[in-house]
């Protein structure tokens, strides 16, 4: 009965202490927001430079899973290319190693103080607040690992379990459960911190805790194995980094393990720190060899996974130059103008044949491409913010308005595009389907709306143009009778997808007077010159 009530008390402090780790890292995350992933995006062509920040963001939300997820989806986006992104993987395993430093030299006394310095920073209505419930779940993060210290401290005086806990065992088995233990878990963390505090109280040597550290850098590889399906070829080539690096590192070390590991007991320094700075050592020492062998590793999961190619074609991003002139600015602005317009013709297209289609491919990829459009969005809401503090006369004022506002009647039609999408979204959600009279009207508008795109997109630059005003009086003439239709449709009780064409209608006007302002600001400015 004893035993079953340690058992329940050291379980329910891990459950706390998984619950403290997760949510501190959700916090970080929100606070940092945008930032956080331009830290990643940022990354440069010099592998160490994408360790260190792998590492340092790591360090900061305390989960290399969440670090390695989002890298791979920012290279799924196209934000990051497979290689930059290989040097912040292996940095993410290094920031893990900060939870065993910080146990190991039990600075988690101060926990209840961190805790109480959280929960009331919290409940003030300052520019701070925002930092209270990350600072409470830090120090509930090492709460919950003293609770399990704690709760587990009867098991000292098991002598059972003390001989075979701290007796050593087959090294590959103890990787084998920390591989495990850590999948199920889904964090690294969780076991390292459980390692050292078992091996702070005496209750498991470091013969056995070490490979299961290891282990468990294996096992934080599954949750980006699992995050990656369905993206593209260079995501995968990243979460696949990520397996081989920490399998590379596990296998580096493995030798010096069987054939010194019974030599652990006889380190004189104190075990949990012993086991701390070993942890630390593996991970940087794993890091620097692989960025040592970066090309050959990058070729050999090239050879793995082949070439590939993205899903679709990413955009130019804009960046800024110090010395760049302002007329190059303006250049790169109206190419980027033109090349955004196609990509959104194309998102609407891939959204218009998710609604007539229930194809699941369709709709995934329709929503990756919104996904990245709003990606893009973001990149140019920065990029003007950097770029109106360098106007220097009130001509080139006049000319960054005019490029932001057409750049603001894109994201505005991409706005309409993502309120269709989120139609058909909820049409899923409520299993309707579209009969087939609603399904030739929605053809015969979005027909018409990509017609307008298209020329739109190919005569932008002309003042009047007789295809865009056929064009859009086309699509007028079928709104108009879509109209009507709808008027029939909603008095019938029994036609649930009348409401499908109401919100199709509705979008499709917006659509259409948006592409034809945006038309009517290239006109206006070619007819002044």
């Amino acid at each position: 009965m004893e035993n079953l009530t340690i058992a329940m008390a050291g379980l329910t402090a891990i459950i706390l202490f998984i619950f403290g780790l997760e949510n501190f890292s959700r916090e970080i995350e929100n606070i940092s927001g945008e930032h956080f992933r331009k830290s990643l995006s940022r990354a440069t062509n010099i592998p160490i430079l994408g360790v260190l920040i792998g590492a340092v963001v790591t360090a900061f939300i305390q989960s290399s899973s969440a670090t390695s997820v989002i890298t791979i989806s920012l290279v799924n986006a196209g934000v990051l290319t497979f290689k930059n992104s290989v040097g912040i993987i292996f940095g993410s395993n290094v920031g893990t190693t900060i939870t065993a430093q910080l146990v190991a030299f039990k600075l988690t006394v101060f926990a209840p103080v961190i805790i109480i310095i959280g929960f009331f920073l919290s409940l003030t209505r300052n520019r701070f607040s925002i930092f209270g419930k990350a600072i409470f779940y830090f120090g509930f993060v090492f709460f919950s690992l003293n609770l399990i210290s704690s709760s587990l401290a009867p098991l000292q005086n098991n002598p059972a379990l003390i001989e075979i806990l701290t007796q050593p065992q087959n090294p590959l088995i103890a990787i084998l459960v920390g591989c495990v233990f850590t999948a199920m878990v889904q964090s690294s963390s969780v076991t390292t911190g459980l390692a050292i505090v078992f091996t702070q109280q005496g209750i498991l040597g470091l013969e056995n805790a070490v490979p299961l550290i290891m282990g468990a850098n294996i096992g934080t590889t599954a949750t980006a194995m699992i995050a990656v399906f369905g993206m593209d070829i260079a995501a995968k080539k990243a979460a696949l980094s990520h397996f081989l690096f920490n399998v590379g590192g596990v296998l580096l070390f493995l030798p010096f393990i069987l054939l010194f590991g019974n030599k652990l007991s006889e380190i004189t320094m104190e075990p949990a720190i012993a086991l701390a700075n070993i942890h630390f050592i593996f991970n940087v020492v794993a890091s620097l060899v692989f960025i040592l062998f970066l090309n050959p590793f990058t070729r050999f999961v090239d050879f793995l996974l082949g070439e590939g190619k993205m899903d679709f074609e990413r955009l130019e991003l804009p960046t800024y130059q110090e010395d760049e002139e302002f007329q190059h600015v303006v250049d790169k602005l109206e190419s980027g103008n033109q090349q955004l317009l196609k990509f959104l013709k194309e998102n609407y297209n891939q959204v218009t044949l998710s609604l007539e289609t229930n194809f699941k491919g369709i709709q995934d990829t329709a929503q990756k491409r919104l996904e990245y459009a709003s990606f893009v969005e973001k990149e140019y809401i920065t990029y003007f913010t950097t770029i109106v503090s360098k106007i220097n006369d009130e001509e080139q004022s006049r000319e960054l308005m005019l490029q932001i506002n057409r750049f603001d009647y894109l994201f505005q039609i991409h706005d309409s595009i993502i309120d269709l999408f989120e139609s058909k979204r909820i049409m899923n959600e409520q299993f309707i389907e579209l009969k087939s009279d609603i399904l030739i009207l929605i053809r015969e508008l979005s027909s018409d709306t990509l017609t307008l795109f298209t020329h739109t997109s190919e005569h932008l630059d002309q003042p009047k143009n007789d295809e865009i005003e056929k064009a859009a009086k086309s699509l007028q003439l079928h709104l108009n009778q879509a109209q009507r239709k709808l008027l029939m449709l909603l008095a019938d009780t029994n036609r649930k997808d009348a409401g499908a064409l109401t919100n199709f209608v509705t979008y499709s006007q917006r659509l259409k007077d948006k592409l034809l302002n945006l038309h009517k600001m290239y006109s206006h400015k070619n007819a002044e010159l």
